[in-house]
């Protein structure tokens, strides 16, 4: 390995990037745009659900409940009204989610000290929420009823205490999964076309016919968009931590450690790509494929790991994004440190290494 041909390749990467203004600042706005974009739009917190109160009985005790869920919020009274037809048309136009009927005979059976029902209609197509909505409803319903001192006080007083994310939510939970993904995203993209971009321009045979050895081109031209990549993940975590608020708890600097392993490793991984094809529009569809939709859709960003098939939890565990969103949720919401996380800053460490040596070898085998 020789450092003055590796940095010469370096330069000149880097050079070629500032030059192209146009893929600059795209490189450089790419990460903002996309974590505004899902930090605004992408939020797992269900409240101010639409609602419909039909009340029949209109009674005092009737409207102390409806009143109960008029002051929760957890829904928005969108209509009151004295027929089914009401909540139907509501559901039907989407302006409700959640219809509320407390019967004719509600007080009376409340007053008598019998079971007094409440009907809860809800529009199941979209079952998460709906299912959300229902313990909502159902839990304001009990509490009310415990507060009356009817006679389904439970034996046991259940205390929740939420630990980490004490408030429930769900941005402090996506944001640190999103910067994971971006860096994913952008390290594979920048680099999966730089070497089909250097046999599409005619450039590459002029650096095959120079000293410099596959291990170096590879080293050199990492190292430059390593440069890009950091910047764009400096700028993902304060958009994070600064607009999005999201409590950096933990050690800064074992994140930015994380961050730049993990960054090299999705570097390398560009680079495996693109040295394997000759055209950029195939090395660009490609890096997007392998970066893309595993660091979405399989590294625990949204979904939860256990709750997928066992043979998409096996697939998982090659996810690279996987174990870096375990570092950067641990050290965001938790502030745990290395003492835990070694092993998932181990597993990038290798994966980084790994990747760079089938980059090179990929590149060997182009030049032989």
């Amino acid at each position: 390995m020789n450092f003055r041909r590796t940095r010469a390749i370096a330069r000149k990467e880097l050079l070629h990037i500032l030059r192209d203004t146009r893929s600059l600042m795209a490189a450089l706005t790419q990460p903002i745009m996309i974590l505004l974009l899902f930090g605004y739009a992408l939020s797992l917190d269900v409240d101010q659900v639409p609602a419909v109160i039909f009340d029949a009985d209109h009674s005092t005790e009737s409207e102390s409940l409806a009143r109960e869920f008029r002051g929760s919020r957890y829904f928005r009274i969108v209509d009151e009204t004295d027929n089914y037809g009401t909540i139907e048309r509501a559901m039907d136009q989407r302006r409700s989610m959640v219809g509320i009927v407390i019967p004719t005979d509600y007080s009376e059976n409340l007053l008598q000290g019998k079971e007094a029902n409440v009907q809860l209609l809800l529009d199941g197509t979209d079952s998460n929420t709906a299912s959300i909505a229902l313990g909502y409803a159902e839990g304001l319903v009990q509490t009310y009823a415990r507060r009356l001192g009817g006679s389904g006080q439970p034996p046991v007083d259940a205390r929740v205490r939420v630990w980490y994310n004490t408030d429930l939510v769900s941005r402090n939970y996506i944001v640190p999964g999103l910067i994971g993904v971006i860096t994913m995203i952008i390290a594979a993209l920048l680099t999966s076309l730089c070497i089909a971009r250097e046999w599409e321009n005619g450039t590459m045979e002029q650096l095959l016919s120079t000293p410099v050895r596959p291990a170096e081109l590879a080293l050199g031209k990492l190292a430059a968009y390593f440069a890009l990549g950091l910047t764009d993940m400096l700028i993902a975590l304060f958009v994070g931590v600064y607009v999005f608020d999201v409590p950096l708890k933990g050690s800064l600097p074992l994140l930015l450690l994380s961050a730049c392993v993990f960054l090299f490793g999705g570097l390398a991984w560009g680079i495996f790509i693109s040295a394997g094809y000759r055209n950029q529009l195939t090395a660009y569809q490609m890096g997007t494929f392998t970066s893309f939709l595993p660091a979405y859709l399989l590294s625990g960003f949204i979904y939860s790991i256990s709750n997928m098939p066992f043979v998409i939890q096996v697939i998982a565990i090659f996810v690279p994004a996987r174990y870096f969103i375990n570092i950067a949720k641990g050290i965001f919401l938790k502030g745990i440190g290395l003492d835990l996380l070694w092993v998932d800053l181990l597993i990038l460490v290798g994966y980084g290494a790994m990747m760079f040596y089938f980059a090179s070898r990929r590149l060997r085998q182009k030049v032989a």
